[in-house]
């Protein structure tokens, strides 16, 4: 098994029972790594638990998008910002604001600045860095989080992938190619392959060994699994109107039949921080 295979959890924080979710995933099943959501009201008792499970990855998904508001008072980063000071609901809105120009690069990094910070606060290494909503394929989010990786330290970002030939997949690809090459002109680590946009919130079990499937027949060294799982009751996920699917995805990484398939793909579970120590 000289394959390594990162399996990481987004969202840790969005509310305690995703965050619970999470860390059970990573106990008892195959999740690794974890993408954590500062902005998020669930953060900041999720926060306190990260201390006490060293072994799984850590890394900072940060947000210029959602149901959430900005850590930054809103006079701080206005171009980030409604009239009403929250930012916008999702990429689609956010990407009508950058093609207008109304985005400044300035704000972007202040606010995604001090979301790394609430993170690095805790006291865990930050292993990679990632965005709500993938919205560092686009080239001013995607140049704000690499001076910020420079500017941290930090050694690791995704390039999301899909294989979809509908318009998103095919607009992600698109905009996935330069991201790579930048990644690899600032000297970051990624994975040489992605899954779990096409299915994202709806990893269940029949979806995630079918990943496993796909990675084992690619040629990739290095590889990301993006998962959303968490605990059935949870009410309050209700305000997230994102139809996801965490206590299925949940199963799915538990059952020990999961752990098995990826060993007899001969892959070994590690995070972003065993993928920087592969990098020359």
């Amino acid at each position: 098994m000289n394959r390594l295979l990162i399996v990481n959890a987004d969202d840790y924080g969005l509310t305690p029972a995703v965050s619970r979710g999470i860390l059970r995933a990573h106990r008892q099943g195959i999740v690794t790594s974890t993408s954590v959501l500062a902005v998020a009201p669930g953060f900041p008792e999720a926060s306190v638990w990260l201390s006490r499970v060293p072994s799984l990855g850590v890394g900072v998904h940060l947000a210029a998008v959602g149901e959430d508001p900005p850590l930054l008072p809103a006079a701080q980063i206005r171009s980030l910002v409604g009239r009403d000071g929250r930012l916008p609901p999702s990429w689609k809105h956010f990407l009508l604001h950058a093609l207008s120009g109304r985005i400044r690069p300035a704000d972007l990094e202040s606010e995604f600045a001090v979301q790394i910070e609430r993170v690095l606060a805790l006291g865990v290494p930050v292993t990679h860095l990632d965005t709500h909503q993938h919205l560092h394929l686009w080239p001013e989010v995607r140049e704000a989080v690499l001076r910020l990786a420079r500017r941290f330290g930090i050694r690791g970002i995704r390039i999301p992938r899909s294989s979809a030939r509908r318009i998103p997949g095919l607009g992600l690809m698109l905009f996935a190619a330069p991201l790579r090459r930048r990644a690899s002109e600032e000297g970051l680590s990624f994975p040489d392959a992605s899954v779990g946009f096409d299915e994202s919130g709806r990893m269940g079990q029949a979806r995630l060994a079918h990943a496993i499937d796909r990675l084992q027949r690619s040629s990739a060294h290095t590889a990301e699994i993006i998962v959303h799982p968490g605990e059935a009751h949870d009410p309050d996920r209700e305000r997230y109107a994102w139809n996801y699917r965490w206590e299925d995805e949940l199963v799915a990484l538990l059952d020990g039949e999961t752990r098995a398939h990826v060993e007899r793909a001969g892959f070994r579970l590690g995070t972003y921080a065993d993928l920087a120590q592969e990098r020359p």
